[in-house]
């Protein structure tokens, strides 16, 4: 595992059509206190220059891209990602043993190499969704099984929902990251997530790293919402 540090906790996702709102909200941020997810559609847009100049900021970005193929593939496209300077990436834990390993592999051919999770279910999923693409047990034991997979793969984490993070933490133990989207403060709407949790809450439940988007993104003053959701973590950071 690398010598994690997680601090400042909160990670802003940046989920805009296009470059100059996200810059726009970037700006008004503080590196000190969030790092920024940068996702599909984003990357997909506006590519390799974007994340790039996310860093140049100051800024350590995770990127989003949830990679799923062949191993030699995600191999590959980790090597790609990390080129850029990225803080993390992640894969699909669904894709298998030899896909993480062929993965961490490549990345820790590296100097220095960003952090490796698995997203294990989708926080948009629920017991219904899981079983109706063919998944056996409940949404937590499913997570805590593919956490397990990711574990023994040598992986620095998973992604999952700030609810299931206590098993999967009482099982992984503490140097296992857990990276939790479904992170949403109390006053805030759900939106399209299905297992939420407010951001004290999570820490509380076993969670290292809060992903929080339109709670920022989406406020009128985004780095005063980001400081309020900082202060009611203080005792975490």
């Amino acid at each position: 595992m690398a010598n994690i540090d997680k601090n400042p906790r909160v990670i802003v996702a940046l989920d805009y059509p296009a470059a100059e709102p996200a810059l726009e909200l970037v700006a008004g941020l503080d590196p000190s206190l969030c790092r920024l997810k940068v996702g599909k559609e984003m990357f997909t847009r506006l590519g390799p220059g974007f994340v790039e100049n996310l860093t140049a900021r100051g800024f350590e970005v995770f990127l989003d891209l949830k990679f799923h193929d062949i191993p030699n593939t995600v191999a590959a496209a980790c090597g790609a990602a990390a080129d850029l300077g990225v803080w993390m990436i992640n894969l699909h834990a669904s894709g298998g043993r030899r896909m993480m390993e062929t993965a961490m592999e490549r990345l820790e051919q590296r100097s220095a190499r960003p952090l490796l999770v698995a997203v294990t279910i989708l926080t948009s999923l629920g017991d219904a969704d899981i079983a109706e693409v063919g998944y056996g047990g409940t949404t937590a034991e499913s997570v805590l099984r593919l956490a397990r997979l990711t574990g023994q793969s040598g992986l620095d984490g998973i992604v999952c929902s700030p609810r299931e993070a206590s098993e999967v933490r009482r099982e992984l133990g503490e140097d296992f990251l857990l990276v939790t989207p479904g992170v949403r403060p109390a006053s805030a709407s759900q939106d399209d997530q299905k297992r939420v949790m407010t951001p004290l809450d999570a820490l509380n439940n076993g969670a290292d790293m809060l992903v929080i988007g339109r709670p920022v993104t989406a406020s009128a003053d985004p780095l005063g919402s980001l400081r309020t959701i900082q202060d009611s973590i203080a005792a975490f950071v």
